[in-house]
């Protein structure tokens, strides 16, 4: 097990409000999230009041705390929809955030038991990751575990976890023409079991179930791929993957490790796979163009800050990828303009400190 101790108040817990009434979902939650503070984000399109249960410690930012932040820059960095968790990324001052969303409760793992994501999540950091030598039996340094025969003693202190990323029973994160083929379909399987992703290889990220370290890769995380001029149409469930696969070349440049797998959440019934078809369809055939280009990306040595990653990647995205569709060059000005109110927002944390 990880020698390292987080203390509760090093962690925030971030939830995207899409609903309204919390009551039930912060009660499912309450033995879990009550050891932690928690930045509860209403999206900007909900115009009723949230209903928030006794007992927990937290903040609500809203429209008029999203408008007051981002000022100008709201016309490329949206925080609409389940996106308007990136907002509780920006405004939090803990070094680990656990990502959440309204649609969860906890998960019980294979042998009945209730799984607590955020402990997990924290092992998941706080153990070191192994991204330049697969080891065939996942995490090895869980309890009852090790490294196999054959894999380097050199690199086996490990590096830096820098990313947690969750997964989800009964309704699996599956895109909307999966969803509409095979309606009926669920996860059940439970597997016990956390695995570094190796360097040089994407995944797609989803911002259900997550967890970070902000003073490292926070300035990766962003609301950047989005259809603008398109009504109500949201793009959420591309934008996290679009994020996920940025965060992932930072990781393997700056030396340091994503994790997959443990712990899970339970994820209940929601939307319609009609209706996401209708706003996803765009971005699934953009993905044939995203993920080549991701796979391909290599940073200057002179990138040594996820703040500079961001920043050089926004421009090989608006060279290589703007001028086959303006969705592009829209999401390289979004990560630019993030990137700047990532910085003003910690300037003047640091300030206020001092």
């Amino acid at each position: 097990m990880s020698d390292t101790v987080i203390k509760d108040d090093e962690v925030d817990i971030v939830i995207a409000a899409l609903r309204s009434d919390l009551t039930s979902f912060m009660e499912d939650w309450r033995i879990i999230f009550s050891r932690f503070h928690l930045i509860i984000v209403k999206d900007p399109e909900l115009s009723e009041d949230l209903k928030i249960p006794d007992g927990f410690n937290h903040d609500v930012y809203s429209k008029s705390d999203i408008e007051r932040r981002v000022g100008s820059a709201s016309t490329s960095v949206l925080f609409s929809g389940y996106s308007c968790r990136y907002f509780g990324y920006l405004m939090s001052r803990k070094k680990y955030i656990v990502s959440i969303d309204d649609d969860c409760v906890p998960a019980r793992d294979d042998k009945g038991r209730l799984v607590d994501a955020a402990a997990q999540h924290i092992w998941n950091l706080t153990a070191p990751a192994t991204p330049f030598f697969f080891n065939t039996l996942y995490d090895p340094y869980c309890e009852g575990a090790d490294f196999v025969r054959g894999y380097p003693f050199s690199l086996r202190n490990g590096v830096t976890c820098a990313l947690s990323c969750g997964l989800w029973l009964n309704l699996a994160d599956l895109d909307a023409p999966t969803q509409a083929l095979k309606p009926e379909m669920r996860n059940s399987r439970y597997v016990d079991a956390v695995l570094t992703v190796p360097a040089r290889t994407m995944m797609p990220l989803s911002g259900i179930n997550v967890a970070f370290d902000r003073e490292v890769i926070g300035p990766a995380l962003f609301p950047g791929l989005r259809l603008g001029g398109e009504g109500k149409l949201r793009w959420e469930t591309v934008e996290d993957i679009f994020s996920g696969m940025c965060a992932k070349v930072v990781c393997d440049h700056l030396g340091l490790g994503v994790k997959s797998g443990l712990p899970y959440v339970w994820r209940q019934e929601s939307g319609d796979a009609v209706e996401s078809l209708k706003k996803e369809w765009e971005g699934v055939k953009l993905m044939e163009e995203v993920v080549p280009f991701f796979q391909s990306v290599r940073l200057l040595r002179s990138a040594v800050t996820a703040e500079d990653c961001v920043l050089e990647i926004a421009k090989m995205v608006k060279e290589q990828l703007g001028p086959s569709d303006r969705v592009f060059t829209r999401a390289a000005d979004a990560m630019v303009e993030w990137i700047k109110l990532w910085k003003a927002v910690a300037s003047e944390s640091s300030t206020s400190a001092a």
